[in-house]
């Protein structure tokens, strides 16, 4: 493993310090004391000189001084003044030479010490430099931190909830370990391995994993440190990250974030042949040259596979993909219990109710409402983490950071409350819309005033066409609650309209669930090949079609609008006895606006 020295500006404010006082000592050894020529006179009548050196212009020599207590010698200087001196140093037996005047000493304090003092700055901070960026020596050596067989420290046991994906990679575990099993039959292994799934579901922790599960060397280098300034350093460091791996072989190398290397050819306004395409082209190259059966595994991680070059992902390349997905409930429930073990949790924690209220959670987020509820338990001066600072955490990850501070009018209080009463009301009445847990019109996050939490009770991977409906009803149930109570409508339903919007769009234009469309896929997927310049892109249908998209939307809206309204108006009591209740306690849990409902239901 490379040893990396942390560097602090305390070594150099020190060498500063120590040059600095080495320097005034050293002026001090030399210094002498400058007289006037009339002290110097009275000095040499009175026999206190000992010895001069003389000039042209200059007298130094030593004089007898008295202190404290004993006589001492000090060295002395003047102006000459006197042309006739050598008959007074006579005179008083003085012995005295000519000289020729040089200040060498001197010079070297006064100035070849702060030059070293600079070359030695400059030369720390060269190396300083260097070790961040290289130097024009190293410029093409590889920039991967390299983890021994001991140094990895992560192992399956630590990347839960990704159970299919740890399946795939369990070949490559046993090549690494028992290659004879597979050369046996003739048998090889992907030359290549590409870890396909969204941010933070554990990608490069898994790579990490097949390397300590393997105990070999893990070569880890991020795709973007690969592009240099300077032509040809890209490709020079693919070369010499392959060498040194197959030096080292068996061992793994991981190419995190692959898109900042890999991405499609050809893209660019310019066409032209840029330092990261030849960068790209040496990968290539390598991936042909390596013999898979030396031990090297070359694995690599994107959440952007569509952008990448199609040669990377032939045969023969990164030809094995394996997907890495958000976990589901009992994955989530495993990634919780993983990063539990450090926590000291209460009994009432109840791990399958926290991994209910997360969908969409990957790990990185687990790992992250773990912390948030550990960090509140601390705030609340508690020995232990309990239920109630994962329910907390989770309305701040999922909702935001609460602004009780925040002044909110009169009005505009009862506005929200009837808002979020509204959203909650309409999901209560209608079936398969998610379970309503909390109403709050405390505001939280940048903008929002209020919400509604709603946890749906299980994982869904395919909705139908009324539950779609539902979903625009649940939207557009705080606009319909405004319009009621107050004969009025506000803001605050901006992405309420941009949610229940885009799920109508959704099912006009991919679901084909418009009778008058029918069973048509308007959305196509295509590779944007330049970037957005403010120009219309190009649509696959006509304007007539386009034109009756926006009119089927806009039924879509209207008619569930509609639809909304008049079950809160049906409801009417109850949308003012929750608002009511919101309104006194800020927030309520969702189970007593529904014993309310079921209330007014029974009579």
């Amino acid at each position: 493993m490379e040893n990396h020295h942390k560097f602090s500006i305390w070594y150099v404010l020190i060498a500063i310090w120590i040059v600095l006082i080495l320097h005034n000592l050293i002026v001090q050894m030399f210094a002498v004391k400058h007289i006037p020529y009339s002290e110097f006179v009275k000095a040499l009548n009175a026999g206190m000189v000992v010895e001069v050196a003389i000039g042209q212009d200059r007298i130094e020599g030593k004089m007898k001084v008295i202190q404290d207590g004993p006589e001492v010698e000090k060295p002395f200087s003047t102006v000459r003044v006197d042309p006739d001196l050598s008959d007074l140093l006579e005179k008083h037996n003085v012995t005295f030479k000519g000289v020729i005047e040089t200040h060498f000493l001197r010079n070297l304090a006064s100035w070849v010490f702060p030059l070293i003092l600079f070359f030695g700055i400059w030369y720390v901070m060269m190396r300083r430099f260097a070790a961040r960026q290289g130097s024009f020596l190293t410029l093409g050596k590889k920039k991967a931190k390299v983890y021994m067989e001991d140094e990895v420290g992560v192992t399956f046991d630590d990347a839960a909830g990704v159970d299919e994906a740890k399946e795939e990679l369990v070949e490559v575990i046993d090549f690494l370990k028992t290659p004879e099993k597979f050369t046996r039959l003739g048998g090889k292994l992907p030359k290549g391995i590409l870890l396909v799934g969204p941010p933070g579901t554990g990608k490069t922790l898994l790579a990490r994993a097949v390397a300590g599960e393997s105990k070999v060397p893990f070569f880890s280098m991020s795709g973007s440190e690969f592009v240099e300034l300077f032509v040809g350093m890209g490709a020079a460091r693919v070369r010499d990250l392959f060498a040194q791996a197959k030096e080292k072989a068996p061992c793994i190398i991981f190419i995190d974030e692959l898109d900042a290397l890999g991405k499609a050819r050809g893209l660019g306004i310019t066409g032209g042949h840029d330092e990261r395409e030849q960068t790209l082209n040496q990968l290539l190259v390598e991936m042909d040259g390596f013999d898979p059966t030396i031990g090297v595994i070359l694995m690599a991680a994107t959440n952007r596979p569509e952008i990448l070059d199609p040669a990377l992902l032939r045969p023969g390349r990164f030809d094995r993909h394996v997907l890495v997905d958000r976990p589901d409930k009992r994955g989530r429930e495993e990634i919780l219990m993983v990063h539990l073990k450090g926590i000291v949790v209460d009994k009432d924690v109840e791990v399958e109710i926290v991994a209910g209220m997360t969908p969409g959670f990957v790990g990185a987020d687990l790992a992250n409402l773990a912390n948030e509820a550990t960090l509140l338990a601390v705030r609340h001066n508690k020995d232990k983490v309990g239920m109630a600072e994962f329910q907390e955490a989770v309305e701040r990850i999922v909702a935001g950071l609460e602004k009780k501070n925040r002044l909110i009018n009169k009005m505009e209080r009862e506005i929200v409350a009837y808002h979020e009463v509204g959203h909650a009301l309409v999901a209560l009445s209608l079936p398969g819309t998610d379970t309503v847990r909390k109403i709050s019109i405390i505001p939280r996050g940048v903008a929002a005033l209020g919400y509604t939490l709603q946890v749906p009770t299980e994982d869904r991977f395919l909705m139908t066409k009324s539950e779609l409906l539902n979903k625009i009803c649940v939207a557009l149930g705080g606009r319909a609650a405004e319009e009621i109570q107050f004969q009025d409508v506000s803001t605050g339903a901006h992405n309420d309209l941009s949610r229940a919007t885009d799920i109508a769009r959704s099912m006009v234009k991919q679901y084909g669930m418009s009778p008058k469309l029918g069973n048509v896929y308007f959305e196509k997927d295509r590779q944007r090949q330049f970037p957005d310049l403010g120009m219309p892109s190009a649509k696959d249908y006509s304007e007539q079609t386009a034109q009756v998209m926006d009119s089927e939307i806009k039924a879509i809206i209207d008619s569930q609008y509609e639809a909304v309204k008049e079950i809160l108006s049906k409801h009417k009591n109850v949308l003012d006895e929750g608002a009511a209740l919101v309104l006194k306690e800020e927030s309520i849990e969702g189970d007593r606006l529904k014993k309310l409902l079921e209330a007014h239901q029974k009579t």
